[in-house]
């Protein structure tokens, strides 16, 4: 099995070593270059991130094994978000063990894990930029119908 190494980033890890004999390079970039160059970070209530990740936990829910109703619930997600879709890859297990797959997004992602035999779904929405991760809320709720949902969100990319 392999081992993750779990690095701590720290301040000194952002400063480069310089070598004694190295001549130190300034690099100035042009006001059209800052402008070609956009992260998509975000700046909501003084704090700046690159995004909102929710952790999604529906229960009880319907429709767990329909691929073609999970593909619409992230179309259309995607679209409430005000997302931009760029692909989805869904595999669908057999003798209804449920469906897998990702929407890749170029704000990020939604992912998606269905376990239809205990009406469970998991979806990731991550998301950067000027698009809305909640707003795929409602759209959940709707196609599945779930019993009961809970919701975790953490900022990524905190600065």
């Amino acid at each position: 099995m392999a081992k993750l190494a779990l690095v701590a980033a720290t301040k000194e890890a952002k400063t480069p070593r310089v070598r004694p004999s190295a001549k130190p390079v300034k690099f100035a970039p042009t006001p059209a270059n800052e402008q070609e160059h956009k992260d998509h970070f975000i700046t909501r209530n003084g704090l700046t991130f690159a995004g909102s990740h929710l952790i999604i936990d529906l229960w009880e829910a319907e429709g767990l094994d329909d691929r073609d109703r999970i593909e619409q619930a992230l179309i259309d997600a995607v679209k409430a978000a005000g997302a931009t879709l760029l692909h989805i890859h869904l595999h669908t297990f057999t003798d209804g063990g449920g469906v897998s797959g990702v929407a890749v997004l170029a704000e990020s992602h939604i992912s998606v894990h269905t376990w239809p035999e205990k009406g469970y779904a998991a979806f990731d929405v991550f998301m950067c930029g000027d698009a809305e991760p909640r707003k795929a809320l409602g759209v959940f709720k709707d196609a599945f119908n779930p019993g009961r949902i809970v919701v975790g969100e953490h900022k990524r990319g905190v600065l």
